[in-house]
């Protein structure tokens, strides 16, 4: 999931194709859909991303009763209106009433805490959680933004590498070289630096055993002369979530793909390729392109078909973009990383989204 922040945006607005009555205020690459005559291009407005909880008083003032997801009606999700995919909320809020937008923007300003806006978290189901040990030594994982929040992080023709996101969840893995010691979590459970106990009924635990992680990352330390490795995979098939890709995770062997590999040596984290540094030693996520960026080209690869079960079974969840040579993103202040999700995979139904 990408970081909850409720801020102020300038808008573009255009003319919704099939309603008369409504608009499309476009912030980022973002559209949703608008009162027509509400905004104008060039104004300035709150806008609350998808995956966002509103409290009932917000949802009220806002006409949003019962028109939003969960079994609350209170969480933001992408919807289809009148054909068009509207994501995210945009508005102004009674409370900023006497709040200059602009400034805020130019701040950086998040007033999720303010509206009282949380950011949404799935429920586990039991065998993707288990007894919990401290881990304030697991190699971190990030939070990976949406491209169509921030459009100006990869430059038209710089060389990228753009991989299909898979709909799994996510399996931390950390090796550590002094000892041989390793540690497995989840994307949720390692965020509050948190590791799971070895348990053989625990999903991501079976799949560090199925696909022999400790040796692979063993190797990689050696050859490195790395501390600590991180191996970060998504584990997948029925069972998981409702997109299966011809797998069966509830089998010893679940599906499972590579989607990034870290290493710190002499005290400093580096991000791998991991096509590079795994040698064909664990399966990786499907690669979609390699080449000179062009934002058209990465919009139309987030749609289609997956390909990681090689027939077609159902829709992809997108596609995850990354510079060829690893760097620094101003506007992210980290990794220049990115993903692009799909509006089919975002609007279907009775999708889930356990984390």
């Amino acid at each position: 999931m990408s970081t909850l922040r409720v801020t102020a945006e300038p808008l573009t607005v255009h003319e919704h194709p099939n309603a008369d009555s409504l608009e499309l205020a476009q912030v980022g690459l973002y559209r949703a859909v608008v009162g027509k005559g509400v905004y104008n291009s060039g104004d300035y407005a709150v806008y609350i991303p998808e995956q966002a909880v509103l409290p009932e008083e917000l949802i009220a003032e806002l006409g949003l009763t019962g028109r939003l997801a969960g079994k609350a009606a209170d969480r933001v999700r992408a919807v289809r209106l009148r054909g068009e995919l509207s994501q995210g909320v945009v508005c102004r809020p009674a409370a900023l009433a006497d709040v200059d937008l602009v400034a805020a923007h130019a701040a950086g300003t998040d007033f999720a805490e303010l509206l009282g806006i949380t950011k949404w978290v799935p429920s586990v189901p039991t065998t993707m959680s288990g007894d919990v040990e401290p881990a304030p030594e697991l190699m971190p994982w990030i939070d990976i933004e949406n491209l169509k929040r921030f459009p100006d992080i990869f430059a038209e023709g710089e060389e990228v590498v753009v991989t299909e996101k898979i709909h799994g969840t996510a399996g931390l893995f950390s090796y550590f070289a002094d000892s041989g010691r390793v540690q497995v979590s989840s994307k949720g459970i390692g965020a509050q630096k948190l590791a799971l106990q070895e348990d053989d009924r625990n999903l991501y635990w079976r799949a560090v055993r199925a696909y022999g992680l400790p040796d692979v990352a063993a190797k990689i330390a050696e050859r490195l002369g790395a501390d600590r490795v991180g191996i970060f995979g998504e584990v997948y098939g029925a069972g998981v979530q409702d997109l299966r890709y011809g797998a069966d995770a509830g089998r010893d062997r679940p599906g499972y793909a590579v989607f990034d590999v870290s290493a710190e040596i002499d005290g400093q984290l580096h991000w791998l390729d991991a096509a590079a540094v795994l040698e064909g030693a664990l399966p990786l996520v499907p690669e979609l392109f390699r080449g000179p960026f062009e934002l058209a080209k990465v919009l139309e690869l987030a749609e289609g078909t997956e390909t990681v079960s090689g027939q077609g079974l159902h829709l992809r969840e997108g596609v995850v973009i990354r510079p060829l040579v690893e760097r620094h993103s101003p506007q992210l202040g980290g990794r220049a990383i990115a993903k692009v999700v799909s509006g089919a995979y975002l609007t279907r139904k009775n999708g889930t989204e356990y984390e």
